[in-house]
């Protein structure tokens, strides 16, 4: 059985209330499908449905392992050095997020 080698390196135990949307399409006037948060810092970021895949620049550029979906009902991470999906039973919390604007074209 696979584990990750990376839960160490987890900084955000309890997720933000709200968040505005991806930060990067945000700033840059992009759009989102569904919105993922690094585990190390905390940047929201785009899933890779999402035309600029934010979230997965975001661990390319920083290295950063662990990301956790902030879609409602959704408490899967997933760590990209170890190519593994999986639960973190201690990030705790739910935020609320926008509808997203691909939803809405």
């Amino acid at each position: 059985m696979s584990t990750c080698t990376h839960l160490d390196t987890i900084a955000v135990s309890q997720l933000p209330e709200s968040v505005a949307g991806c930060e990067d399409c945000m700033r840059e006037g992009g759009v989102w499908l569904h919105l993922r948060i690094c585990l190390a810092c905390g940047h929201v970021g785009c899933c890779d449905d999402s035309p600029n895949r934010h979230a997965t620049a975001h661990h390319e550029q920083s290295g950063h392992p662990l990301i956790r979906s902030i879609e409602p009902g959704e408490e899967w991470s997933w760590c990209y050095v170890d190519r593994l999906a999986l639960a973190i039973p201690a990030v705790h919390g739910e935020t609320r997020i926008p509808p997203s604007p691909m939803l809405s074209v």
